[in-house]
Formats: C-alpha cells, sequence, structure tokens
C-alpha cells in the first residue's frame, strides 16, 4: 500500500544527517557539509519555465479529537484571532488565516463520485497547458493522455515501467506539465527518489530527457513524492522523512537535507544547471545553514499538497505515524514569519517534535514557532491522509471554495470550507468507487476526480 504509515513508531531522537548537492542536480545524504551550491536565482535569471499556473482559517478540532465520523456530519469551528496556546510550554505556533473570507456561508451540497474509467493503480491526474485532454500517471510507471468524457486513453505518453518498482510505497508518485517540459516524480531501482523532465513535442513527448534532481532514500517508504508547480512559477517536491518509523535519523528536523521538507526550485533544463535557486528561500544566501533547495522543514510524509487555482494558497496533507493525520494550510497573501522571510519560506510543520498537534518526541530539543496545523483527526477507521484540492469548477453549486481531501483506508471524501470566520468539517458520506484513496485530481476547469489504487478513476458530482 503506497503511502500508509507503519504500525510502530520510535520515541527516542536519531543522530541528523548533511547533506552534499553536486552540479547534476544529484542531492545525497552524507555526513559532509555542502560544498557546492546550486545557482541561485536573481530577477536576472531566465523565466521559470511554465507560462500559467497548473490547473490545480481553520483551526484544528479540540486536543483531543473526536472520533473519525461515519456519516455526514458538519461541524463548524470559530478560530482564534491570535495564534493558539502551544501544546508544550517550550513550542510556539502560528496560525495561518485565509486568504478569502466572504461574510456569509452557502449551502453544503450533497455529491457523489461517478466512475469514469478503470486503469492500473492510477497515482495522479492533472491538466496540460494546450491540451484538453488530462494526463494521468499510473504507479506502475504509464504516462497516459484521457479523454475522461469518453472514458478512454487517448494516448501512451510515456512508459518508464522498466525503470521504477512498486514495492513497499515506492512507483511512479506525480506528474507535474508546463507548455514546454514533462515532469516526473519516480523511485527508481535503487529505491531513491528522482525528478526527471521529459520535452513535449505535438501531443506527448520525445526523445529528449534530463534529470532535475535526485534523493537518495534511506528505506523504502516515506518517499512523497508530489509535485506542484505555485503561482510564482516554480516547482515545489514533496520529499518524506525518509522512512522507517519515527524519523530516526531526525530528518524532519534537519534543514540540511531535502528529507522530510517541501523543496523550491526553478527547474532549468535545457541549460547548464538543472535548476537553480529562487533567492526567496531561506537558505539561498547560506547554505551552512540548510539546503537551499529547501522550502519547508518538519514534514513526515506530505501526501499530496497542492495550490488553490483562484487564491494560490497551499494545502500540504502530511501522514502521521500512528495516532493522528494533520492538514496544514499556507495562504498565498503577503505573510512574514519569525525569520523575516515572506511566503512562508522556512516555516516548521513540526515533525517529529509531535504528531497533528500533540508531542511525539519527549527527548527531543523543541524548537518555537512551529506552524499550527489547521485541521487534525485521530486513527481509528482512519489511517493515513489523503491531501487534495480547493473545489474551483462550476458543476457543483454550493461547493466552490471548499477543500475536499479524504484518508487512504475509510476512502471517504471529506471537505474543509475556510469561507468564513469559522470553519466547517464536513464527511459528505460518499466512499470512492474501488476504495484505497490514493489521489485526487484537477482539471483545467477546476473539476475534481478521485483516484482508487484499484483503478477506478471518478469524478465528483452533484448527488
Amino acid at each position: 500500500m503506497l503511502m500508509l504509515i507503519l504500525a510502530f513508531g520510535l520515541s527516542a531522537c536519531g543522530t541528523s544527517s548533511n547533506s552534499t548537492h553536486n552540479p547534476s542536480g544529484t542531492f545525497l545524504t552524507d555526513p559532509a557539509n555542502h560544498t557546492t551550491s546550486p545557482t541561485v536565482a536573481s530577477t536576472t535569471t531566465a523565466t521559470p519555465d511554465i507560462t500559467q499556473p497548473l490547473d490545480t482559517n481553520v483551526s484544528s478540532p479540540a486536543d483531543t479529537p473526536p472520533s473519525t465520523p461515519t456519516q455526514s456530519t458538519t461541524e463548524t469551528t470559530t478560530p482564534s484571532s491570535k495564534p493558539s496556546t502551544p501544546t508544550q510550554s517550550t513550542t510556539e505556533t502560528t496560525t495561518p488565516s485565509s486568504t478569502i473570507k466572504p461574510k456569509t456561508a452557502v449551502t453544503v451540497p450533497d455529491i457523489t463520485a461517478k466512475t469514469l474509467l478503470t486503469l492500473d493503480s492510477p497515482i495522479a491526474l492533472t491538466a496540460a497547458p494546450n491540451d484538453d485532454l488530462v494526463w494521468v500517471a499510473e504507479r506502475g510507471g504509464r504516462i497516459l493522455r484521457v479523454n475522461l468524457a469518453k472514458g478512454e486513453v487517448a494516448q501512451i505518453v510515456l512508459d518508464i515501467s522498466e525503470e521504477t518498482t512498486v514495492r513497499s510505497e515506492q512507483g511512479l508518485l506525480d506528474i507535474a506539465l508546463t507548455t514546454n517540459w514533462l515532469y516526473v516524480s519516480f523511485t527508481d531501482l535503487a529505491g531513491n527518489s528522482r525528478i526527471d523532465a521529459f520535452k513535449r513535442e505535438g501531443s506527448g513527448v520525445g526523445s529528449h530527457r534530463e534529470t532535475i534532481l535526485t534523493l537518495q532514500q534511506p528505506f523504502s517508504n516515506h518517499n512523497g513524492g508530489g509535485l506542484a508547480f505555485g503561482d510564482d512559477g516554480y516547482l515545489y517536491i514533496g520529499f518524506g522523512d525518509g522512512g522507517s518509523a519515527g524519523d530516526p535519523h531526525n530528518h524532519g528536523q534537519n534543514p540540511q537535507t531535502l528529507l522530510g521538507t517541501i523543496v523550491r526550485i526553478n527547474p532549468t533544463p535545457g541549460t547548464a544547471n538543472p535548476y537553480t535557486i529562487p533567492t526567496s528561500n531561506p537558505y539561498a544566501q547560506n547554505s551552512r545553514a540548510g539546503a537551499p533547495e529547501v522550502f519547508l522543514i518538519g514534514l513526515r510524509n506530505p501526501w499530496r499538497f497542492s495550490f488553490d487555482q483562484t487564491t494560490g494558497d497551499l494545502w500540504i496533507a502530511d501522514v502521521g505515524q500512528n495516532r493522528y493525520e494533520e492538514i496544514n494550510m499556507l495562504p498565498a497573501e503577503s505573510q512574514t514569519n519569525n525569520s523575516g522571510i515572506d511566503n512562508w519560506a522556512g516555516s516548521n510543520l513540526g515533525w517529529k517534535l509531535r504528531e497533528g498537534k500533540h508531542p511525539y518526541c519527549a527527548d527531543c530539543q523543541q524548537e518555537t514557532n512551529l506552524l499550527e496545523p489547521i485541521w487534525v483527526y485521530p486513527h481509528g477507521d482512519a489511517c493515513s491522509v489523503t491531501g487534495g484540492f480547493v473545489y474551483r469548477g462550476s458543476a457543483i453549486e454550493g461547493l466552490y471554495g471548499w477543500y475536499l481531501f479524504g484518508d487512504y483506508c475509510t476512502s471517504k471524501i471529506w471537505g474543509l470550507d475556510i469561507s468564513t470566520e469559522s470553519t466547517t468539517f464536513k464527511d459528505f458520506n460518499v466512499e470512492i468507487p474501488g476504495g484505497q484513496l490514493a489521489s485526487f485530481g484537477q482539471d483545467k476547469h477546476g473539476e475534481l476526480y478521485t483516484l482508487s489504487l484499484q483503478g477506478k478513476i471518478a469524478q465528483i458530482r452533484p448527488k
């Protein structure tokens, strides 16, 4: 099962490891410090390879969350105007506010999920610039152009099945597209993470291929692997903490490694360097303090993050250890963290100091100013969060602006609404066709789809 958490955690803190970057785009865990840093982007560097963004607050529940809902349920909470009380005396948290807050809420509609077609373990679905069809990645290594209206595969774009494996949580994990390039995130036969760029030609890709970045993985789980372009034109990549259980090497709190982070880079395939570093990255000017690629730290296994098509807000679902799952939201509006970095760069989401809002590592040296998750839910029937998208389509009146997500084990569609001064959670009581909720997808019109590892792709529709 792809992104499921392991059943047992480790409470002791391990020693952290540093990392070395070389100009080929390879980033390997290594006890040495950085010896070579990639090029730091400036206002005069080549613009990012993207012409348009991909079609792609809430307060948490009480500190002891309620049991996972088993029927259609709507809960409303009112967030505080101040940061919430830390869960430990040595830890401060910061709660983001939403970008758009209309004065009145709308009636929440009932929805359903209608099967459109069945593929082989679909893992990602996204819109492609200059293409009316969606592109779908299968975990085994194929990338397809799919006509959802007809429920059929129009073209096999790429097949890297001989270069990856579906053991444990490995495989082809995500794709992202720009006008000129297809970016593919997968684990290679050695189990290491790899991001490759393929030159788009016609309706597919040509023979030109470049490796943008590789990352050595110490274990076979917690690979993350999510890809998304932000409104800033940069490529964001999510990596898990390296796996095993309990983050034994404390990667989540070590900014010198890309493990346990969300990375932000400016990919530049077709040039001398595979990517450059945005100047606004927190360690862009000081690689001794952290890897220049790092944007956020403190993640365990981000399983799907996305940008709101309308606001640019960044939503992150982070898989927990064995008790709690969490949702984080970083608003795109101008924000400054306590380090003076705009747009939340350098924020610490807390793993493994805490799991959700709850202390996890009692022996770890605590950090201040952790970013507060906006929603936390406990295990029970649920086990592993699957992040989704903010709905920006037109087919479901009243759902506009809701963030839809779910859980791999329950395979139910859930939602969070942040459009008013209070926060609403809803269990839509809809189990996706096939179960095993691996991912959500979004087309260029903002309509949403569910992907089951059992093969079914379904559209979320009004009931």
